[in-house]
């Protein structure tokens, strides 16, 4: 039987204290806490197996090569891709994005073009479409959502016509914690004839994620927010899109041969990996997923269900607090305001109280507007976390309650 405290021993930091109270850590959307074993094979491998990869002919490079594509195909099993080839590694989600948005733009869009986003991007997936938008002259269509938090994929429906080209919606909101009907817009979108693209990052550490039965075309996530270290992430793509995508980067690993006339680019994914890759933060991404490999999806769902309901529930204990995303399809995020006290003032008492949770506009100012507010306080869950650290941040914020609003 998996133990809650077993878990927690595994997170060092959790061992910290701050302001006299133990770390209460509600930042996870944000960024994961890392356990033992990651940071022990990522020190390992600094320690007693580093070399570059892919270019040494020598035993220690072979090995070190080895090992980070050992990870690929990790995570080709972990999101089930088809082919360990349709894994390109990133230093995280942002850069896979404006790697896609790249080389797309390059091989797929004219002016005139439409792309579909929906209200709840994170500034990542928006930002590298709205450069095509300069760029080439591509329009940008969005899909609006309902005030729980849930799309409306009515109005996706009626958005779809033969200039869309791509689609590219978040699995998992980073402020409403909605999870979106990723495998339903896909059908909808290749019934349009465009390409789907999911980002990923948020749903990754909270759910099982099979590309094939989603058929998205590419899917991008963080090592960071899945108990890895930051620098590195994935972006997976179709094997036959890659196949004719142009590369992102010029550099070395990914050419078969350079002349002054002229070069030639290796297969993907390599062809997308120019440069010394994050080879130990990858290491550290592969130790990340046999962690939550180890646990399973089915402990994880469970518990975090269980304790989002618990939390949203206490939450609503505590005045004039407003939760902002209350879909019914939702996982392990809560975003709040409370009348008449700013988000960061939330955020630094409840740092006194020894919480972490995030307080501004999440990279989703678009997401703000529709909601008619600037900022709201965030708290997030991991597999760390338990029902005291819910009580510790309504406690945190009963006393800001009763400081700002006496």
């Amino acid at each position: 039987m998996i133990n809650i405290n077993d878990i927690r021993a595994d997170f060092p930091i959790l061992k910290r204290t701050f302001h006299g109270h133990p770390l209460a850590y509600l930042d996870t959307a944000n960024s994961a806490q890392k356990p033992q074993q990651v940071i022990d094979k990522m020190n390992d491998f600094y320690t007693h197996s580093y070399a570059n990869i892919h270019r040494g002919v020598y035993t220690l490079s072979n090995e070190a090569t080895e090992s980070y594509e050992n990870v690929r195909s990790k995570v080709q099993s972990f999101i089930n891709a088809a082919d360990p080839n349709s894994i390109i590694f990133t230093k995280g989600a942002t850069e896979s994005i404006n790697l896609l948005a790249s080389s797309l733009g390059y091989s797929l869009f004219s002016p005139g073009d439409e792309i579909i986003l929906s209200e709840m991007e994170h500034h990542s997936n928006i930002v590298p479409w709205q450069m095509l938008e300069t760029r080439i002259g591509v329009k940008i269509k969005v899909i609006p959502i309902f005030d729980d938090g849930s799309l409306d994929l009515e109005a996706y429906k009626h958005l779809l016509n033969d200039k869309v080209k791509l689609v590219a919606v978040t699995h998992m909101s980073n402020v409403l914690g909605t999870i979106n009907p990723v495998k339903e817009m896909a059908a909808m979108a290749h019934d349009a004839g465009a390409l789907f693209f999911v980002d990923g990052c948020q749903a990754v550490a909270h759910m099982p994620v099979d590309v094939q039965d989603l058929d998205c075309d590419f899917y991008a996530f963080s090592s960071h927010k899945l108990y890895g270290p930051t620098g590195a992430g994935v972006l997976y793509g179709k094997i036959h899109l890659l196949e004719n995508l142009p590369p992102y980067q010029g550099g070395g690993s990914m050419i078969q041969r350079v002349s002054f006339e002229k070069t030639t680019f290796k297969a993907p994914p390599h062809r997308f990996e120019a440069g010394t890759p994050p080879i130990v933060q990858v290491i550290g991404l592969g130790a990340a997923i046999d962690y939550i490999s180890s646990i399973g999806f089915d402990y994880i769902q469970r518990e975090e269900s269980e304790l989002l309901e618990y939390a949203q529930k206490r939450l609503l204990e505590v005045p004039q607090l407003r939760l902002i995303g209350t879909a019914a399809n939702k996982s392990c995020v809560m975003s709040f305001v409370i009348n008449d006290v700013h988000p960061h003032d939330i955020a630094t008492f409840a740092d006194h109280h020894g919480v972490a949770i995030r307080a501004g506009h999440h990279c989703a100012q678009p997401l703000m507007v529709r909601y008619g507010i600037s900022a709201a306080s965030r708290a997030s869950l991991g597999l760390y976390n338990n029902r005291s650290d819910v009580d510790q941040l309504v406690e945190a914020l009963h006393d800001t309650c009763n400081f700002f609003n006496p």
